[in-house]
């Protein structure tokens, strides 16, 4: 769709082509803007699996609040704005944060519990799974059966590393004025909370 959209935007596949090659000193930092949202969309598949649809997306929206604290202190976006929008700006912000901690805290009862177990058993039963792979897989637990990296995986490895190597060398820096104290700061709070965040899914759900 996106292609479509991108072709039909630019009157053709050229046009298209002659855009993305006049853009190619910047393709490495926008594939890597997206290699990065692809890592928390992984998390995201995660909450949507152990704490259901209803409280993992909610969840996983809280990355507006990263995204406004790198545009307003990296990036200075908001620095010529007025008090009525940096009072709104703030005050969404500040509830946003309310309602993921009420989420965050929030806890399924045993009758939500139930209802899980009765669409797996209906699950199991239309499509003759195995019960004890589909229990195991709703906790989080092994089954013994070990998953190995067919050919198709390994060339997608390959073709991706690839296509990042080809565009970040002639990959350019943007010129872009950033204040790197906050890029540093907000950069450690991001690979902390990735690391915790990782060992305790990694510890609970062994990455299943």
């Amino acid at each position: 769709m996106m292609s479509v959209l991108a072709i039909s935007g630019e009157g053709g596949i050229g046009p298209l082509l002659h855009a993305i090659s006049g853009a190619r000193e910047v393709l490495f930092w926008l594939l890597l803007g997206g290699f990065v949202w692809v890592i928390g969309d992984l998390f995201q598949q995660f909450a949507a699996k152990y704490i259901g649809i209803s409280r993992g997306i909610p969840l996983s929206n809280t990355n507006q609040l990263w995204g406004l604290l790198w545009g307003v202190l990296v990036f200075g976006e908001l620095r010529n704005a007025s008090s009525h929008v940096l009072t709104q700006v703030v005050a969404g912000s500040v509830v946003m944060a309310v309602g993921a901690a009420a989420i965050a805290l929030s806890y399924a009862p045993e009758s939500e519990q139930a209802s899980w177990r009765e669409a797996a058993a209906r699950e199991v039963e239309r499509y003759d799974l195995d019960p004890e792979y589909v229990r195991a897989r709703m906790l989080g637990e092994t089954t013994g059966a070990s998953t190995r990296r067919t050919p198709l995986d390994w060339a997608l490895l390959i073709g991706t590393v690839a296509v990042f190597v080809v565009v970040g060398s002639f990959a350019r820096k943007p010129e872009i004025a950033v204040d790197w104290t906050w890029v540093t700061g907000l950069g450690i709070a991001s690979l902390a909370l990735l690391a915790v965040c990782g060992v305790a899914l990694w510890r609970t759900t062994r990455f299943s």
